[in-house]
């Protein structure tokens, strides 16, 4: 087990659709944010928690929230909710 909580693999097979990643058009933003973020070193931007830590129960990885939050503001989520999202996923 990572020391990060997981999405679901997007290749994995389900009910319906046969994939989740069926469910995601190939010109969405959604394609692009996950690229860009995967490609960012968080450590040398500053983010804090980028390793995760040995004890404790797993966090959310940084990049996930990143990519929620990236794609939240994206879509004319305003930044106070998107923050908002963030703290609540974080807390708990």
């Amino acid at each position: 087990m990572g020391r990060y909580v997981e999405g679901q693999d997007r290749t994995q097979s389900v009910l319906f659709p046969e994939r989740l990643d069926d469910w995601i058009h190939e010109d969405s933003t959604v394609r692009v944010i996950d690229v860009f973020v995967d490609e960012l070193d968080l450590r040398k931007l500053g983010f804090e928690r980028a390793d995760p830590a040995v004890t404790g129960r797993p966090a959310y990885s940084p990049s996930t929230l990143l990519k929620i939050y990236v794609y939240a503001t994206s879509t004319g989520c305003s930044r106070a909710d998107a923050w908002r999202l963030r703290r609540n996923a974080t807390s708990s």
